[in-house]
């Protein structure tokens, strides 16, 4: 089977372009022959190139930019016609538009699948992309996949949980030598949060919490893996460092910075935080298990799908602060439940949400949404 997948981003920074990336890496393309189509030019073009999957890059510019998304949608047909796929897979909602658009001029509107990346909440862009044609859109969790099907008109949809490769540990020495790099002093615990630096991600919570534990006694200090990368928030980066100020967090706060590859920062960490509100999946909470780390997060969205709150995580009421540090307590106040839950969520890791499962389930469902098009 052909598919043929639009992609808005040039570089990975994201988890929705690492579940791309790993798909790709673990498709077997025996099944399905795919053919990517990049918006914009960058290292995630020539990273997919150098797996000999055949890619080009058609520059998209901003939506509000007429002319140029007309050029745009003018080569995204003359490649549709040439390629005549059997699946046109839209990898996020901004690709859906230009490319459900190109589907219909090039006669295939009846092959148009389109990936959900966020749990929407009737912004124009998911609206306007819900309403172009598409067999079906596919989701990260059954969250974004109720919230999805309240947009109208109703279209199909199926959900796929993400998965990640199975990590390669750092040695001890490894991580005694990042955390002198990193000045944290030796002997206090360390909760962390990974994540691009955004409010919806939720490192103000983390900072409210991470002051909230310290007040009650516990020796603790806080690790922020990420950066402004995309400037999507700006100035929130410095609101949080300001805010860490103003709580006294000082001498008890490490921000990081963006990372090209956050995994070592992880086996830093006694308890891994997922903060979001809104989160659709959750990558960096199957990042953490997959290395034994236990997980707090707050009870809605992927995150709720993921752990099973005492038995693989901790999951408390979304957006209760006071029960995220009362769960961080918890775990900080004893070593062998820490030991015990990290444990048993990577054993869930490899049970649930490996690459190879993910890879399966998603040419499963793009086999079977293609079976009448053939």
């Amino acid at each position: 089977m052909k598919v043929v997948i639009t992609v808005p981003w040039g570089e990975r920074l994201g988890g929705a372009e690492n579940i791309l990336w790993t798909f790709l890496q673990y498709l077997n393309r025996q099944r399905i022959q795919p053919f990517v189509v990049f918006f914009q030019p960058g290292s995630f073009e020539r990273d997919v190139a150098a797996l000999g999957i055949r890619t080009v890059v058609i520059p998209s510019g901003r939506l509000r930019q007429l002319r140029r998304a007309f050029h745009t949608v003018r080569a995204l047909v003359s490649v549709l016609r040439r390629e005549r796929p059997d699946i046109l897979l839209n990898w996020a909602a901004k690709t859906q538009l230009y490319g459900a658009t190109a589907a219909i001029l090039a006669g295939i509107s009846d092959r148009v699948i389109w990936w959900q990346q966020m749990v929407p909440h009737g912004e124009w862009m998911d609206r306007a992309a819900t309403a172009l044609p598409t067999r079906a859109v596919g989701c990260y969790s059954n969250a974004a996949l109720r919230a999805q099907e309240q947009q109208w008109p109703h279209r199909p949809g199926f959900v796929v949980y993400p998965g990640i490769a199975a990590p390669t540990l750092i040695s001890l020495r490894e991580v005694a030598d990042l955390r002198n790099q990193l000045a944290i002093p030796s002997g206090r615990a360390l909760i962390g949060i990974v994540g691009r630096l955004q409010p919806w991600k939720g490192q103000d919570r983390f900072l409210r919490c991470l002051a909230d534990l310290s007040a009650r006694g516990h020796d603790v200090h806080g690790l922020i893996v990420g950066g402004d990368v995309g400037n999507f928030s700006p100035g929130f980066e410095l609101a949080l460092h300001r805010l860490a100020s103003e709580l006294g967090l000082e001498e008890r706060v490490t921000f990081t910075g963006h990372v090209s590859e956050p995994g070592p920062y992880y086996q830093l960490m006694d308890v891994s935080v997922n903060a979001s509100h809104g989160e659709p999946f959750g990558i960096v909470v199957l990042e953490a298990m997959a290395r034994g780390v236990p997980v707090v997060a707050f009870d809605a969205g992927g995150p709720a799908e993921i752990l099973q709150s005492g038995q693989t995580g901790l999951l408390v009421p979304l957006g209760d602060e006071r029960g995220l540090a009362e769960a961080l307590s918890q775990l900080l106040s004893s070593e062998q439940f820490r030991r015990e839950l990290g444990e048993a969520g990577r054993k869930h890791f490899l049970a649930q949400f490996t690459a190879e499962r993910m890879t399966e389930k998603l040419t499963s469902e793009l086999l079977s949404h293609a079976v009448t098009v053939r």
